[in-house]
């Protein structure tokens, strides 16, 4: 390529909002690509060929090549900053910095914030621009449109948010009150951003307000969603909750992983930022959900043939107001065929099963990846013992027996918990 491909930025305003740079190369060019609504702003000559990417992003890059190889000038134009969710980062990985001029615009997120008459550099920015996955429903897992949204807005203050024709204002309302956080993120909506009528701007403003009251909003395109937590944020601990935190069944101190359990299972997983996490036999979901919580940028998905735990588990998931976490009720491992291949499993419960859920957790794991399982009985601790010899495993035991001080009188003495075997293994070399 003779020369580089100009990635310009345009408004609504057409020529108007355009640099005398930037008009300069689309004057010169001879192919100019852009949406259809962008190309119109513009009055080309009959000579220079227009190109409407709109459903063909992926084969822009093509053409600007094709193109240049011939000695032609290509401008292709974009909206605002290209560089903010826009082409740009695209094209430059497939062309090259070398084979690239960019000249911004102001973008839209710049533009609400600033009819907001707020700063923004603080805001998280993120974008639904996803293919239509349809509304948000409890434990949608990472595939959801609106999935990175609702793990980001638990982890940030003030969130500036694209929206696409499918996931609206409306949709993410819609999602932030099913998640439970309708009553505590305020939204601020502007619409028709760089939009004129009658030589007036035609944009429009909504907000603050509580999400729960914007899920029957109808915005007109472009627009952008501010959200802010209407309280500031309590900072929450990842682990190593009280085990009476969790709601749970008690015939018998409760079906949960106790605290000192969960600690030393947790560190023997090895879990990072971004882990995927199996929990099988997720009882009262204790040790999944505080997996959630270590893994924010990653998920859980969890499996429990009990129903009355499965019903248990989901309000747990609710009362810690965890995103990142996916249940289903079946016997494992019915179910779990289509989970992704998992950084960590922990066997909680097998219902049976357990040298079947040995072999297909080790076969699924991850390099470096961890299988931690739980045992109060000899028998299971046997089974497990020998499945892993026999799968030629890297295994090792550590027995826990925690005792807790109870008062007594005006004193206190300590009471022993049950002992437990923590299996940790991974795949032996082949």
């Amino acid at each position: 390529m003779d020369e580089p491909c100009r990635i310009i930025g345009v408004l609504d305003n057409g020529a108007e909002g355009l640099t005398p740079a930037a008009l300069d190369h689309i004057k010169s060019a001879d192919l100019v690509i852009g949406a259809q609504r962008t190309l119109a702003l513009f009055e080309f000559p009959e000579n220079v060929q227009q190109i409407d990417m709109a459903g063909q992003l992926n084969k822009v890059a093509e053409w600007v090549m094709q193109a240049g190889q011939a000695g032609r000038r290509v401008v292709v134009l974009a909206t605002g900053d290209p560089f903010c969710h826009g082409i740009a980062p695209f094209l430059i990985a497939k062309l090259g910095s070398d084979h690239c001029e960019v000249l911004p615009n102001v973008s839209t997120l710049q533009w609400a914030f600033a009819k907001l008459c707020r700063p923004w550099q603080e805001a998280k920015i993120c974008s639904v621009h996803n293919r239509d996955a349809g509304e948000w429903r409890i434990g949608s897992t990472p595939e959801h449109g609106l999935y990175a949204l609702l793990q980001t807005v638990r982890c940030h203050d003030l969130m500036a948010v694209f929206t696409s024709p499918e996931n609206t204002p409306a949709r993410i309302a819609q999602a932030l009150t099913v998640e439970g956080l309708g009553d505590k993120i305020q939204m601020s909506i502007v619409s028709q951003i760089f939009q004129v009528e009658n030589h007036e701007s035609a944009e429009k403003i909504w907000g603050p307000l509580p999400a729960t009251q914007c899920v029957d909003l109808v915005c007109t395109d472009p627009n952008v969603v501010i959200l802010q937590w209407g309280q500031p944020r309590v900072n929450e601990v990842l682990f190593g909750l009280d085990d009476q935190e969790f709601l749970q069944r008690k015939p018998d101190k409760g079906l949960i992983t106790k605290r000192e359990v969960r600690a030393v299972s947790l560190a023997r997983m090895q879990l990072h930022k971004s882990s995927v996490v199996w929990d099988i036999g997720a009882g009262s979901g204790a040790v999944g959900l505080e997996a959630a919580r270590l893994c924010q940028e990653g998920h859980v998905y969890a499996i429990e043939k009990n129903l009355d735990d499965v019903i248990i588990a989901g309000k747990n998931r609710q009362q810690l107001s965890i995103g990142n976490y996916s249940l289903i009720h079946d016997k494992a491992p019915l179910g779990m065929e289509n989970w992704p291949d998992p950084d960590a499993v922990f066997i909680g419960g097998s219902g049976g099963e357990l040298g079947q859920l040995i072999g297909m957790g080790l076969q699924r794991l991850t390099p470096n990846g961890w299988l931690v399982m739980n045992f109060v009985t000899f028998e299971n601790l046997n089974v497990a013992l020998s499945t892993l010899a026999d799968l030629g495993a890297v295994w090792e035991v550590t027995q826990l027996q925690a005792s807790r001080s109870q008062p007594i009188l005006h004193m206190h003495r300590l009471q022993a918990e049950n002992p437990v075997w923590i299996v940790s293994a991974q795949r032996g070399q082949p």
